[in-house]
């Protein structure tokens, strides 16, 4: 997939145009799926290129809320879904285009047969364009227009912000059936106090950068990959209230039982399934450790049944 940081012109590649899926996408759900799926199917009818174009916001607070994934991690995303150019230039470029102008970029720059969007698309300065305005520009100009259905899950239509709710509810079914994919973490392993292995629990050691939505604090069951094994695993997110005194600060630790190796610096996926338990404050280290035994026996059952 090639990347392209800018509204800049794509290769004509023999005038096969594109597809071009149309939407901020933050946390790719299924509703966002939904549309990239569409360009991608439509562009393999007709011969052309699938392409996604999107906006980077120049501020971390700039969203309506915390961030959902990382932007390498909505690259390898789309790239599995068969994109072949990602076209995301920083909002300050494209915010004061009229929605004439900005549709003019789609066809001349992006080369656009095709554009797909959700039914709440608007676009141009101060979102004055809508659907009925694209349906109108793109009759005028032979490009089809596909618009797809708001996804819904359980009645209610999906979007980011009820999926942060969800997370910070520590709903994880719920998190994981609107994101169409496991919840997951693939942040730096970093060096922690190490007082999991004097108990015979060590931990791999795992931070939120700031500005990201933490899911509910307490005991996860989880799955952890490891040089492109999956492990049944525990999580604990919170304060380490047992052993740490500054309960400002937000660890995420993860017990692999059958896994023994040194994961420092590496960058392991660590995927969120089922909610356990609210962290606690336990009277002894002997206490936290059958805390995590249990986890992790919890975890093994679970995926022994499910199957990841």
């Amino acid at each position: 997939m090639q990347v392209y940081s800018r509204m800049e012109a794509l290769p004509e590649n023999d005038n096969r145009g594109c597809a071009v899926a149309m939407g901020f996408f933050d946390g790719l759900h299924i509703g966002h799926q939904a549309v990239i799926g569409a360009a991608a199917d439509w562009a393999k009818k007709h011969d052309a290129d699938p392409a996604v174009f999107t906006f980077r916001l120049p501020r971390i607070n700039a969203l309506k809320g915390s961030r959902l994934l990382r932007t390498e991690e909505k690259h390898e995303l789309v790239e599995q879904m068969g994109v072949r150019y990602y076209v995301a230039p920083d909002f300050e470029q494209v915010k004061a285009l009229s929605p004439e102008d900005f549709f003019a970029a789609l066809v001349n720059q992006l080369h656009a047969r095709a554009l797909c969007c959700g039914e709440n698309f608007t676009f141009g300065a101060k979102a004055a364009g809508n659907v009925d305005t694209l349906r109108a520009m793109c009759e005028e100009k032979g490009v089809e227009l596909i618009v797809i259905p708001l996804a819904q899950f359980e009645g209610k239509t999906v979007s980011s912000t009820r999926i942060r709710t969800a997370l910070s509810g520590g709903d994880m079914p719920g998190v994981n059936s609107m994101l169409g994919r496991p919840y997951a973490v693939k942040f730096p392993v970093k060096h922690g106090a190490g007082l999991g292995r004097t108990f015979g629990c060590p931990t791999i050691n795992q931070i939120f950068p700031e500005g990201y939505q933490l899911p509910k604090t307490g005991i996860y069951i989880t799955r952890t990959l490891v040089n492109g094994v999956w492990y049944p695993s525990a999580t604990g997110l919170g304060s380490r209230p047992t052993v740490n005194d500054d309960v400002s600060k937000i660890t995420c630790e993860t017990f692999i039982p059958d896994f023994s190796g040194d994961l420092y610096d590496e960058t392991p996926t660590v995927e969120f399934h089922a909610y356990l338990a609210p962290s606690r404050r336990f009277e002894n280290l002997d206490a936290l450790k059958a805390c995590i035994d249990d986890a992790a026996q919890q975890a093994k059952a679970y995926f022994s049944v499910n199957n990841g």
